[in-house]
């Protein structure tokens, strides 16, 4: 299962606060990967990618050595299905555009007539 952990960091400002965090959040148990997006002046978004949930209270440890405070923090269970899901009507509405094969006016579905003759040889 994959989970995503969103922590809400405050104070970071520049490059070098980001790789601190980005340090020693990974070295939590179980992290995968890490990501930030840096917000100077507002939280900003560090996510945390993981096979199973993490435990908090060393996420927010290993924000708090690296100097920095989290305000938020949220988890997303099994967040690939989720964010499939999440996709799929876009990316159905993207076929349909695309191959003329969605819903036609009245929602009635669409049809398509294929000439399929081959010529004789010659």
């Amino acid at each position: 299962m994959s989970t995503v952990t969103t922590l809400g960091v405050t104070g970071m400002t520049c490059a070098n606060c980001v790789a601190h965090v980005t340090k020693d959040v990974e070295a939590v148990a179980g992290v995968e990967n890490v990501s930030v997006e840096l917000r100077v002046g507002e939280e900003s978004e560090v996510t945390v990618f993981s096979d199973e949930p993490l435990d908090e209270a060393a996420l927010r440890k290993a924000v708090d050595e690296a100097g920095y405070t989290v305000a938020s923090y949220s988890v997303q269970e099994d967040a690939l299905a989720a964010q499939y899901a999440e996709q799929a009507p876009e990316k159905q509405s993207a076929h349909d555009c695309a191959c003329g094969c969605g819903p036609a006016e009245g929602g009635a579905p669409a049809t398509k007539t294929y000439d399929l003759q081959v010529p004789p040889s010659a």
